[in-house]
């Protein structure tokens, strides 16, 4: 891996990989969702979308044209708190892709017949979120747990905000956040040294200073959401505040999460759906943003069987808090972690977004050999210790379904008393 700054100052980071004949290339910028007023609320996506709609080199449909007649793919995504442009093409057809996404990056024509166009696409696409109640559950868990927090707000926007935003809102939001300290560049693939001369015709002449963001954590609020919703399930999400990415306890909680519900061995799915039968969906994940974190626990279950769920799952809970992780699930969860991380080692688009990440959010990157020495490092006795400290908070909650009478009764507290012994 190495890391270098072009004339300007803009951070690039690079992986050579000799063995490949494809090479990924990707644009990280340091905004989403997050860096949003309520006013704002959508726009970094809306963003995303309008960057393919045709520059004054490249309309839409070249774009599409260009990427599709060298066999490459381009895209892009959203997140709360970053948002990325990539690319992945043939070693050989590297400077065609860099010349039309970095043209793309900064020479959209952000034109007001093509953004009506792309106006209606997104709120299509917020309908069609919105008819998924699986997903909503966890748009709504957010606004449950942090309010009116910016990370409580949706990435996709609501229909009002989204038709107040103009050409001229969306580059006056690029100009406050496209900014170099806030962007970074990463590649990963068959490169050879002539890739930053390159980056440097593309990206030399970007003069957007600024200053990079920073943050205000949010606090859990651990409140209750209840929708109203025609569904043959109830889709329920609780939560608790995890661990930020730069913690140190975050692979002790990934382990924690990969026992609890992360796979179809853990202690969740194999009660709740394999024993039992109660649900055909029932997983946990943890989420981890630059100064905070959220362990979500999510079931889509039939109502007549929701309590039961809900009873259920928090004695499997109560168990690990009592008992704690057995041996065998350490074990067990290391050797997957250190699994995917050594898989994703043999494609091009994992190395990218793992040096994009990494560079963007922490500012550091870690060998293989150093990650997996910290994944060798977490021990009981910090199992232990992240096992009490994230069930010593109330619930947030957000329920989907056609009535809330199965969440009534619920304790969202009724764990913050237990301690290991």
């Amino acid at each position: 891996m190495k890391k270098t700054t072009l004339s300007n100052g803009l951070r690039v980071v690079m992986e050579q990989i000799p063995t490949c004949r494809s090479v990924s290339f990707g644009i990280w910028v340091k905004t989403g969702s997050r860096n949003e007023e309520k006013n704002q609320n959508g726009v970094s996506h809306f963003i995303e979308h309008m960057l393919f709609k045709g520059t004054d080199r490249y309309s839409a449909k070249e774009i599409a044209e260009v990427f599709d007649g060298i066999g490459g793919n381009v895209n892009a995504f959203t997140t709360k708190e970053y948002t990325c442009y990539y690319a992945k093409v043939l070693d050989e057809h590297v400077p065609i892709a860099v010349d039309v996404l970095s043209d793309m990056f900064f020479h959209s024509r952000m034109d007001l017949e093509e953004l009506e166009k792309e106006r209606n696409v997104i709120l299509e696409e917020i309908s069609m979120y919105e008819d998924t109640p699986d997903d909503l559950v966890h748009d709504l868990l957010a606004r449950a747990a942090y309010g009116n927090h910016p990370l409580g707000m949706t990435i996709l926007g609501t229909e009002e905000i989204l038709n107040q935003q103009t050409p001229d809102t969306l580059k006056a939001y690029m100009r406050q956040h496209y900014s170099i300290a806030n962007t970074v560049v990463s590649v990963a693939g068959n490169i050879n040294e002539g890739i930053l001369d390159l980056l440097e015709k593309h990206f030399g002449a970007f003069s957007v200073r600024g200053q990079e963001h920073s943050y205000e954590p949010p606090a859990f609020l651990a409140d209750s959401i209840y929708h109203e919703k025609k569904t043959e399930q109830n889709h329920i999400c609780l939560a608790l505040p995890g661990c930020s990415v730069k913690d140190d306890r975050f692979y002790a909680m990934v382990l924690l999460n990969n026992a609890l519900g992360g796979g179809m061995s853990s202690r969740l799915f194999q009660e709740i759906r394999e024993k039992r039968g109660l649900a055909y969906s029932v997983y946990s994940y943890h989420s981890a943003h630059l100064d905070s974190g959220m362990f979500t626990l999510y079931t889509g279950t039939a109502p007549k069987q929701t309590e039961e769920v809900l009873k259920v799952s928090m004695a499997i809970i109560e168990d690990m808090i009592v008992h704690g992780m057995t041996e065998a699930e350490l074990r067990k969860g290391k050797e997957q972690l250190k699994g995917s991380l050594i898989l994703s080692l043999e494609s091009t688009s994992s190395r990218m977004n793992r040096l994009g990440k990494n560079e963007l959010l922490l500012g550091r990157h870690l060998s293989m050999d150093d990650l997996i020495a910290k994944i060798e490092a977490v021990d009981m006795e910090l199992i232990r210790a992240v096992t009490a400290d994230l069930f010593s908070h109330p619930f947030a909650l957000a329920m989907v379904g056609q009535s809330d009478q199965a969440i009534k009764g619920f304790r969202r507290d009724q764990l913050v008393s237990h301690r290991p012994n």
